[in-house]
């Protein structure tokens, strides 16, 4: 029996490995703001640190998640065909270019690393991730994108 919804072409034993992977950027960029907010509260250089090493790894996962992504979304017709495929799409990598800006103001030295334009940067990440992370849960969970019929 035919699938009524729109299968994943990137799957391991019919697994999304795009689904498997978002979580982990997301989690990187929401601890990246915390860890800016708390550095700007203590100047503990420790926190910039760890700001500068969520980054890489969001990165990093995100760069993988978004390759899945994309072999889902270029691969599948009927996932281009709806409606918030797109905007999750260029939501995303604007979030992962606006994280690499951050990661660029990071390098900097100490205070001016993350003051204020490290905290803003990972602000409008969040933001701008809590708008495509809906828009990637409305494919799964109103369009069945990825889901197996059982």
């Amino acid at each position: 029996m035919a699938s009524p919804y729109p299968r994943s072409t990137a799957a391991i034993a019919g697994h999304p490995v795009h689904a498997a992977l978002v979580p982990f950027p997301i989690v990187c960029f929401v601890l990246t703001l915390l860890t800016d907010l708390a550095y700007w509260r203590t100047a503990n250089l420790m926190w910039q640190n760890f700001s500068s090493w969520l980054l890489f790894a969001g990165l990093v996962g995100g760069g993988l998640a978004a390759v899945a992504g994309a072999i889902d979304l270029l691969s599948r017709a009927e996932v281009r065909a709806q409606k918030p495929a797109w905007p999750h799409a260029v939501g995303n990598l604007v979030v992962l270019c606006l994280a690499f800006l951050n990661s660029l103001v990071h390098a900097r030295d100490g205070w001016t690393g993350v003051v204020p334009w490290g905290i803003v940067l990972s602000v409008l990440t969040v933001l701008l991730l809590t708008v495509t992370v809906w828009l990637g849960r409305a494919m799964v969970f109103r369009h069945g994108v990825g889901v197996r019929a059982s």
